[in-house]
């Protein structure tokens, strides 16, 4: 029971862990850094604000099937909008044209 016990409380610990993570702040990036970061991972969740964020993209690749491109500008350090790469949406690209 102890042993039970135990194994509870440590992957308890772990999965907090994988919660308690910062993800990257462009506001604190260069527009440079930034889109180094998207290009350099493929796909990142980037903060952009206190208490927004989002997922980016350097590629279709990195969508799933269904899904489109648009593409996206984030703050960061040094420019109000930076071209980052993409984000991944439902609608198709035409759609956006109307």
């Amino acid at each position: 029971m102890k042993t039970l016990s135990l194994i509870l409380v440590v992957m308890a610990g772990l999965a907090t862990e994988a919660i308690g993570q910062p993800r990257p702040s462009s506001l604190v990036m260069s527009c440079g850094q930034a889109r180094s970061l998207v290009a350099s991972r493929g796909a990142v969740v980037l903060g952009t604000g206190r208490y927004t964020y989002d997922r980016y993209v350097s590629s279709q690749a990195f969508c799933l099937r269904n899904e489109y491109v648009r593409p996206a500008w984030v703050p960061t350090a040094d420019t109000p909008q930076c071209p980052v790469g993409y984000t991944c949406v439902d609608d198709p690209p035409w759609f956006f044209d109307r």
